[in-house]
């Protein structure tokens, strides 16, 4: 891809939830995202008890070779724990196809509110079945100093929502700092540029954690390769605190992009010459007057999404592959939709803005305006403003169809992560199958060439997979669930 892309690590007990609005303003800003669940989340705290520091490491590290190869520039981020797996990662790796950025990283658990029995806990740790029972809570502040946040924060553990486990086991506790030890040794391997982000008053690790990875990193040959970012306004949680904005803004700047362009539509640069926008806008153009949405897409970056107002069926975001699939629900029906009547068109940096008319057939003939963002020859993002949402409302009918993963995709999700908290692995059958219906579900045919004869593994895999050709996204994804949760079952009742 052309396109940069970032790879994204939560925090212990948390989801990409953790770092706040980073997602949709680096997606916003022309990057890729990509990101995973660690072993042991996304299900229930229990799960974590038999987790190890390698597993976590070993989900990152084969996601970070699944996706390195898909950039020719990829930066690594991490908050919290995710902060110390991206360092490790980095390390290991020896990474240089793009920057480390580590966020509130854990180096020392030493911050203001940790109890001041914290060092005993390796005396607890050697107490048969001690860790795996005892729970480490969640508790006031939660990370964060707006107090306005934090209300609704402790109201959502209080409703039990699962944003973010409400404790953990101690025997979790003891695998992170395992994972720290990993990290302040052998620092000066790390050869990419490092931005080090932390708040003064973070009441789970101080700054003294933020200067240690400064000072180490790269070591004496590349001194200054690391440097730090110091919060005044925010306690552990500083992509959802109050100096969130300050938060992005550093980590933009450091990937060489403007804030301003993580808004969406405001000030973008385009990294394209004047004579290649109007190219691009031409080829979009031409695609909507054919009603050819799914070129449409295909000239954006993957994450390419279509805005449509008003407050009906067709009302929403549609981001991406899923996004499309849904789309042409409403746009390809009959008469299927397109775009005419375009006026001239006002350039502002990589945004483009031209006078456009939304037609099907001869039953609706709706004015309005459309905007398009772009980037480095690629589309971002489209938004349609008609001149009387009312009119369209009438047209097409309905209710707007709810934004998210539907309950059969959160299913989907919650299988893949409990399939890695399994205490046994599966034989290779089963693996097999639980490989071949999690790319079917998730990409949907087989791609690329089979593995030559000398790739055992290799081979197998490409051909559980194309097994399954002709099966739905859908019925991939419920037949993965229903065999992860017979795998979880017979573990039990081994247990049992």
């Amino acid at each position: 891809m052309r396109e940069p892309g970032v790879f994204l690590i939560h925090g212990l007990g948390g989801t990409q939830y953790d770092l706040g609005s980073m997602h949709k303003r680096l997606k916003n800003a022309g990057f890729v995202t990509h990101s995973l669940t660690l072993p042991g989340h996304g299900t229930k705290p229990e799960d974590l008890v038999d987790v190890r520091a390698e597993d976590w490491l070993e989900a990152v590290r084969a996601k970070y070779h699944e996706i390195i190869g898909q950039h020719d520039v990829l930066h690594l981020m991490g908050m919290c724990m995710g902060s110390l797996l991206a360092v490790e990662t980095a390390k290991r790796e020896r990474h240089a196809k793009g920057k480390l950025v580590v966020l509130a990283p854990p180096v020392y658990i030493d911050g203001w509110a940790t109890p001041w029995y914290r060092g005993a806990r390796s005396l607890l740790y050697r107490v048969p079945g001690v860790p795996a029972r005892m729970k480490v809570m969640e508790e006031d502040p939660y990370g964060i100093k707006n107090e306005q946040l934090r209300a609704i924060v402790k109201a959502k553990f209080e409703r039990g929502e699962n944003f973010h486990y409400g404790w953990v086991p101690l025997a979790c506790i003891r695998e992170v700092d395992r994972l720290r030890a990993f990290v302040m040794t052998d620092l000066d391997r790390i050869a990419c540029p490092t931005l080090v982000v932390h708040a003064r008053e973070d009441e789970l690790t101080s700054l003294r954690s933020a200067t240690y990875l400064v000072e180490h990193i790269g070591g004496r040959k590349r001194a200054g390769l690391a440097r730090m970012v110091v919060l005044e306004d925010s306690y552990h949680m500083v992509c959802v605190d109050n100096d969130r904005e300050i938060v992005v803004r550093n980590v933009l700047e450091f990937f060489d992009v403007t804030a301003a362009a993580s808004l969406g539509m405001g000030p973008v640069d385009a990294a394209m010459a004047p004579a290649e926008v109007l190219a691009l806008l031409e080829t979009a153009r031409r695609l909507l007057e054919s009603g050819d949405f799914a070129g449409l897409y295909a000239a954006g970056i993957p994450d390419f999404a279509w805005l449509q107002p008003g407050a009906n069926r067709a009302t929403g975001v549609y981001r991406g592959g899923k996004g499309l699939a849904r789309l042409k629900g409403w746009a390809m029906g009959e008469p299927p939709l397109r775009f005419g009547a375009f006026g001239m068109p006002s350039l502002n940096a990589g945004v483009a803005v031209l006078p456009a008319t939304l037609m099907a057939g001869d039953v609706l003939a709706s004015p309005g305006v459309l905007a398009l963002a772009m980037r480095a020859g690629k589309l971002l993002e489209a938004r349609w403003f008609p001149d009387d949402v009312t009119l369209e409302d009438r047209f097409f009918g309905g209710e707007p169809v709810p934004e998210g993963p539907s309950p059969q995709e959160k299913a989907f999700s919650e299988a893949a992560a409990l399939s890695k908290t399994l205490r046994q692995a599966p034989d290779n059958d089963t693996l097999l199958a639980l490989y071949a219906l999690y790319k079917q579900a998730s990409i949907g045919e087989v791609v690329g060439e089979r593995p030559g004869i000398m790739d055992v593994v290799g081979r197998a895999k490409y051909d559980a997979w194309a097994a399954r050709k002709g099966m739905t996204s859908q019925a991939a994804m419920q037949a993965y669930v229903s065999l992860v949760q017979e795998l979880r079952a017979r573990e039990e009742a081994t247990v049992s």
